[in-house]
């Protein structure tokens, strides 16, 4: 005799959806044996009343499914004695089912012990499973007229199984699901960060090249108007590049270029009256260091003109290394700046090492090295 659990009280990581009712509902089929039973035995009003007890159970527990499955079948999700209650008034239909049933009321067991497994808390839901697997086996013993033929009790234990590991996968479920939506949260904070990042060093650096000029406009525009118009001309074309620097940044396209940072680190060099020592060819470089490389043109250069004080700025490059050195005064407080940070992180991306620190001169050196 088949009386496999309602299994598909716990059917993936989310409450049944529209066929919830159907997948529960049909395994009252098992019910048909204390039906039969009741219409075979018994007469008149007594079988009427037991036919209404059956119903009313099957109500009850499909009922009781329903108020799981509101509750995402969450076992903190209402008090203990709601659903301790539900349980009891399950198991009072099944006693008052006996008188007309007989045996055959022990069916309605099984479906009380997988509703105790996937409502209640595990450690209780096995001591309910337990005490009722118990008093099943020694009603078959005692009672007059039953026969123990072990199938009651392990339809309960195996029912009660099964509910159990369900359980426990629809949990697994939720779970993953929680993980994924964490993933997805920490994703978008990471292109947050990547985007302020990389906003930061567009305009950190196209700001400071501005104000330099516009502070040498500002004192050549009494000696020599024509000089001032010129570097006025250039902060208006440096606003234009930085303004289209932001709308790729935000098109999410924008790639640097080892040369345009290196024609664009002259040019701010000299605005702010400091020689600039630049290679003047970069072909050595493999193409997949230039992007990296190009950013710590734009970092040091900035920092140099920014904080340094120097007269002379130097780049060098070689194939795997990049360098950029000043006579300036030294490291002092720039070693930890949001600028190094992020390019620190490029760098830990493109499998090279960071270095920030003094250089020969006395001054300030940061340099990129790829590989070993």
């Amino acid at each position: 005799m088949n009386r496999t659990l309602p299994a598909a009280l716990a059917t993936g990581d989310r409450p049944p959806g529209r066929w919830g009712w159907l997948a529960v509902g049909i395994w009252l089929f098992y019910l048909a044996q204390p039906l039969t039973e009741i219409w075979q035995t018994q007469h008149g009003v007594v079988r009427i009343l037991g036919l209404l007890n059956l119903v009313a159970f099957g109500v009850a527990y499909l009922g009781f499914f329903g108020v799981l499955r509101w509750q995402e079948f969450r076992s903190d999700a209402s008090p203990l004695w709601h659903r301790l209650g539900f349980l009891g008034l399950m198991l009072t239909l099944t006693l008052l089912l006996i008188p007309t049933a007989g045996q055959t009321a022990l069916t309605c067991v099984v479906y009380i012990a997988a509703t105790a497994v996937i409502s209640l808390s595990p450690q209780l839901g096995v001591a309910i499973v337990l005490l009722l697997l118990g008093s099943v086996e020694l009603a078959m013993r005692v009672v007059p007229g039953w026969t123990d033929d072990g199938s009651y009790g392990f339809a309960i234990f195996l029912g009660a199984l099964a509910v159990f590991g369900m359980r426990r996968a629809m949990q697994r479920g939720s779970e993953l699901q929680r993980a994924r939506e964490d993933m997805a949260k920490l994703a978008v904070q990471e292109e947050r960060n990547r985007f302020a990042r990389d906003l930061h060093d567009i305009l950190g650096h196209s700001l400071t090249v501005i104000t330099v000029k516009a502070e040498l406009a500002g004192r050549l525009i009494q000696v020599n108007p024509e000089k001032a118009a010129a570097e006025v001309a250039d902060v208006e074309s440096l606003a234009r590049a930085a303004l289209g620097d932001v709308r790729a940044a935000v098109a999410g396209y924008r790639e640097l270029s080892l040369a345009g940072e290196l024609v664009s680190a002259r040019t701010a060099l000299q605005a702010a009256e400091i020689k600039a020592d630049l290679p003047t060819t970069m072909d050595e470089v493999p193409e997949e260091n230039r992007e990296l490389f190009a950013w710590v043109v734009r970092e040091g250069v900035t920092n140099v003109i920014r904080h340094s004080g120097a007269k002379r700025c130097t780049i060098k490059l070689s194939a795997r290394q990049i360098e950029v050195l000043d006579d300036g005064k030294g490291p002092g407080g720039t070693t930890s700046g949001h600028g190094l940070l992020g390019l620190r992180e490029r760098a830990d991306q493109a499998g090279a090492a960071l270095q920030v620190g003094e250089s020969p001169d006395g001054g300030f050196r940061l340099a990129a090295k790829v590989g070993p």
